[in-house]
C-alpha cells in the first residue's frame, strides 16, 4: 500500500471481529502483516438457535489484540484503525449501556448473534409480505438479518429490552462508535443487513408493514439516520478514552466499518494474478468471485449492473467495492459443520491422540489418513457410496430455507478411523456443492464468474481447496497474504488516513504478489503432493 507521498515507515491496524475471537493485524503500507495477534471471545447459547455474546467482552478483546501488535511500534507512525466483524445485533440503551436480549435479565448478554435463528418466524412473516424490498436480500428475509431480530425483541421483550432500547448496532457499527464516539453507521451494514437503500434511503411502508412502525415514527434514531461510506473518515477520528484503551494515539483516523466477509473481499478480489494463465486474466474483476469461509462462509460476487439473483442476497450498490453492485450468496454453517461432524465421531479421541503423536492439526491427519487409504483412486471417489446434505443449520443460498436439515446417506455400523475420515470428506465436498449450487445460480441469473477467490480459516485446508476446484470446475485462487479479512480492514484505516484517495487507490499501491497458490481440476496422473504444491508459487498445481 505504497503512497508516493510517504516514506515506508507507515503503519495501519486492522481489527476483525470473528464468531469466536478478535483478531489484529499492524499493516505496513506495502501491505505486509507486521504483527498479528488473537483473542477468544465468549459465546452464550442458553437454548437452541440462541446465541449471544457480550459488548463489553468484545472491545475489551479488540483493546488486548491492538495493545499486542503494537509493541515495539512508535504509535506516532500508525495512521489509520479499520474495524470489520460479524453482521450481530448490539443493543444499548439510552444510556450507550448495555441492554440484556434475553429473558434472563443477563444485560452482559447484549448480542444476538449473527447465526442465531430464534427469529425464524418472524423472518417469515415479513418474507409472507412480499414487500418490494425483499427483491434486494434474494426474494426471502433471513432470519439471520436484523428487521426479524428487531420483531423478535418487540414481540418477546417489550418492556425489559424493546421500550428501553437506544441504540440498535450492527457489530461493526458499534465498533466504529465506541472508537469515535459517532453514532453513524457504515452503508455497508445498513445496506446489507437492514434493508437500506443506498440511493433510497429508508422505506417506510416496509417497516409499518412487519410491525416496527416506532422506528418510523421516531425517525430511524434508533437504527441510524447518519451513513457512510466504508472507508471514509468517522467523525474527528480515535477519542481519548478508546485511544488509552487501544493503547493508540487520541485522534488517529478511524474508518467506517465493514462486515467481515466483505473486508475479506475487498482484501483479495482485486488481486493481481498475472502470469498464471487464468481465466480471469485480463478479464473485468466481475469474472471472479471471493469465498471466504470460516466458521460459516460468503461468496461475494460484483456486476457493474445490479443482478437479481433468487435466493441470494443483495444486489448492494457500493456495499463492498465502490461503484459495484454485491451479490452475497452464503452457507450458514461450513467450518461450524465440519467440526461438528467430526468432533461427535466416536472415533475422535482416537484421531486427538494419533494427531498429537504426529504433531498435527486433527485436520491434517485426516488428509494424511485419505491419502493413505485412497490406493489409486483420486481422493474424492472414495465417498461414492456416502453423501453428505450440509444443511444442519438451515440453506441460507439459494435454497434460502432455514429450516431444512442436515442429512447422511450411507452409513455403515463401522465406527473406526478410517469411517471418520470418510464422514470427513464427505462433509467437505457437500459444501463444496453447495458452492457449485451458489455459482451455477449467479450464473444463471447474469454473473460471468470464472475464477474462484478464496480466503478464510477453512482456505488453509488444502482438501477443501482441492474439493472445491474440483467440483465448480473452477481454478481457486488463494492469496499470499493468508489474513485477507485483516487486510481488508486494514486498508479501510489507510483509505481514512487520506494516505490515499480511495479504497481502489490502496488496493493498486499493494505492492506484493497477491496469489501464490492455484488450484485446479483433479488429475493425479503425477502424483504430486498437496505439500509438493504449494511449495511451487509460480504455476498451477494439478492434482
Amino acid at each position: 500500500m505504497q503512497s508516493e507521498n510517504l516514506e515506508p515507515v507507515n503503519y495501519y491496524v486492522g481489527i476483525d471481529v470473528g464468531t469466536a475471537s478478535v483478531r489484529a493485524a499492524l499493516v505496513d503500507q506495502l501491505g505486509t502483516v507486521v504483527a498479528y495477534a488473537e483473542q477468544p471471545i465468549q459465546i452464550w447459547a442458553p437454548q437452541p438457535d440462541h446465541y449471544e455474546q457480550s459488548s463489553d467482552d468484545i472491545w475489551a478483546a479488540c483493546c488486548i489484540v491492538t495493545k499486542k501488535v503494537i509493541q515495539g511500534i512508535d504509535i506516532g507512525k500508525i495512521r489509520g484503525l479499520g474495524f470489520d466483524a460479524t453482521c450481530s445485533l448490539v443493543v444499548l440503551d439510552s444510556h450507550f449501556q448495555p441492554l440484556a436480549i434475553n429473558s434472563e435479565g443477563k444485560c452482559n448478554r447484549n448480542i444476538i448473534m449473527w447465526m442465531d435463528h430464534r427469529a425464524a418466524n418472524q423472518a417469515t412473516h415479513i418474507s409472507g409480505t412480499q414487500h418490494d424490498v425483499l427483491c434486494y436480500v434474494g426474494g426471502v428475509m433471513s432470519a439471520e438479518m436484523q428487521p426479524p431480530k428487531l420483531l423478535w425483541i418487540k414481540e418477546n421483550l417489550r418492556e425489559s429490552c424493546w421500550e428501553k432500547a437506544g441504540y440498535f448496532f450492527d457489530l461493526p457499527d458499534f465498533l466504529s462508535w465506541k472508537a469515535t464516539g459517532v453514532t453513524a453507521r457504515s452503508l455497508c451494514t445498513v445496506v446489507c443487513k437492514w434493508t437500506y437503500s443506498s440511493q433510497n434511503g429508508w422505506n417506510d411502508s416496509f417497516w409499518k408493514l412487519i410491525g416496527l412502525e416506532d422506528l418510523v415514527t421516531e425517525k430511524y434514531a434508533k437504527i441510524g439516520n447518519e451513513f457512510l461510506i466504508p472507508g471514509s473518515p468517522v467523525g474527528h477520528g480515535l477519542i481519548p478514552e478508546a485511544a488509552k484503551n487501544l493503547g493508540l494515539s487520541e485522534g488517529i483516523a478511524v474508518a467506517a466499518s465493514l462486515i467481515d466477509a466483505h473486508a475479506g473481499g475487498l482484501g483479495m478480489i482485486g488481486a493481481s494474478v498475472k502470469g498464471h494463465n487464468l481465466p480471469c486474466e485480463n478479464q473485468p474483476i466481475t469474472s471472479r468471485i471471493a469465498l471466504i469461509c470460516g466458521t460459516s462462509s460468503c461468496h461475494m460476487g460484483i456486476s457493474e449492473s445490479p443482478v437479481f439473483v433468487p435466493g441470494v442476497w443483495g444486489p448492494y450498490y457500493s456495499a463492498m467495492v465502490p461503484g459495484f453492485w454485491l451479490n452475497e450468496g452464503g452457507q450458514s454453517a461450513t467450518g461450524k459443520l465440519i467440526e461438528h461432524i467430526v468432533q461427535g465421531h466416536a472415533a475422535f479421541p482416537e484421531l486427538q491422540t494419533k494427531a498429537a503423536a504426529s504433531a498435527q492439526s486433527i485436520y491434517a491427519y485426516l488428509n494424511g489418513h485419505l491419502d493413505l487409504i485412497k490406493k489409486s483412486l483420486p481422493v474424492g471417489f472414495l465417498t461414492v457410496d456416502l453423501h453428505v446434505w450440509p444443511d444442519f443449520h438451515g440453506n441460507r443460498s439459494p435454497l434460502a430455507d432455514l429450516t431444512l436439515k442436515g442429512m447422511v446417506v450411507g452409513l455403515t455400523l463401522s465406527q473406526n478411523l478410517d469411517d471418520l475420515a470418510l464422514l470427513y470428506l464427505a462433509t467437505v465436498q457437500a459444501i463444496a456443492l453447495g458452492t457449485r449450487h451458489i455459482v451455477e445460480s449467479m450464473q444463471a441469473a447474469g454473473h460471468h464468474i470464472n475464477t474462484l477467490f478464496m480466503c478464510g480459516g477453512l482456505s488453509k485446508n488444502p482438501l477443501f481447496v482441492q474439493m472445491h476446484a474440483d467440483i465448480t470446475g473452477m481454478p481457486v485462487v488463494l492469496a499470499q497474504e493468508v489474513e485477507s479479512v485483516l487486510i481488508g480492514a486494514a486498508i479501510l484505516g489507510a483509505c481514512a488516513s487520506k494516505d490515499f484517495a480511495s479504497l481502489q487507490n490502496v488496493k493498486r499501491k499493494q505492492t506484493t504478489p497477491a496469489s501464490v497458490g492455484l488450484y485446479t481440476g483433479c488429475h493425479e496422473q503425477n502424483g504430486e503432493s498437496w505439500e509438493s504444491g504449494a511449495a511451487k508459487p509460480q504455476g498451477q498445481k494439478i492434482l
